[in-house]
């Protein structure tokens, strides 16, 4: 299966999330910023509020590519425990990275959410949406990071992922939805035509037009489905853009 683009890809994966329409208590958070198209179609196709949920990394100070866990939307702190264990890190430095790229996320979140709160999780049945899995590093830093926050159920949905990561999210996940997870995987954009980098105006226009849908979260479900129905039909493109220092799980 290759995928045209993004928006292609979630509408394919929306085909597999059926049963969720019409639900009121589901929420589709999308990993920007590749993420994003693909909950846009997903939430679009079941009638959901569509929002963001930024993970950023906890490097140690002198080896920055090595993870002693993460920071998530909300504030919510992940730790990596055997890397913290092994190598005795203490608690002041963990203090001092996680206060750093907790600022870095709140800084992304308002330039990407508005000043919006984050949303509401606890109770909730919860559609994690990115554009692939490789290594999954990111996402299985959200699924931790959300387990957190009580939600009724935790759904990773990818149009495309590498056949052993797969695996692992179906044990880590409530339930995980996919198009294809080939054995030869080797690399995300490969199973993309075009796989362009998205750009800040299209992940903030995507959100606006969800959340002029859903401006109150604790609306009444007749209220929720009749916005629903209105959902706007998505015109926009995966598009370029300048980066930040956060991206999904692409390269490993």
């Amino acid at each position: 299966m290759l995928f045209r683009n993004r928006r292609h890809a979630g509408e394919l994966l929306a085909e597999k999330l059926l049963h969720y329409r019409g639900q009121d208590d589901v929420l589709v958070l999308a990993l920007p910023r590749g993420g994003v198209p693909v909950a846009f179609e997903v939430a679009k196709a079941i009638g959901a509020p569509l929002d963001l949920f930024l993970v950023r990394k906890l490097g140690l100070p002198r080896q920055p590519e090595l993870a002693m866990g993460a920071v998530a939307t909300g504030g919510v702190q992940v730790l990596n425990e055997g890397v913290v264990y092994r190598l005795g890190v203490p608690r002041e430095v963990i203090d001092q990275v996680a206060e750093r790229e907790l600022n870095v996320l709140k800084r992304q979140q308002e330039h990407l959410r508005g000043r919006r709160p984050p949303p509401e999780i606890g109770g909730r049945t919860i559609i994690l949406v990115d554009d692939g899995l490789a290594t999954g590093s990111t996402m299985r830093a959200a699924v931790q990071a959300i387990r957190q926050q009580h939600p009724k159920r935790i759904v990773v949905a990818v149009p495309i992922g590498a056949a052993p990561t797969c695996d692992e999210f179906r044990e880590e996940a409530d339930e995980f939805v996919s198009v294809e997870c080939p054995e030869d995987f080797y690399a995300v954009a490969m199973w993309y035509e075009d796989f362009g980098q998205v750009s800040d105006e299209l992940v903030i226009s995507q959100l606006e037009q969800s959340h002029a849908h859903y401006k109150d979260r604790n609306q009444a479900p007749s209220e929720a489905k009749a916005s629903a129905a209105s959902f706007p039909v998505q015109v926009s493109h995966d598009a370029p853009h300048d980066a930040f220092s956060h991206s999904t799980d692409h390269s490993a």
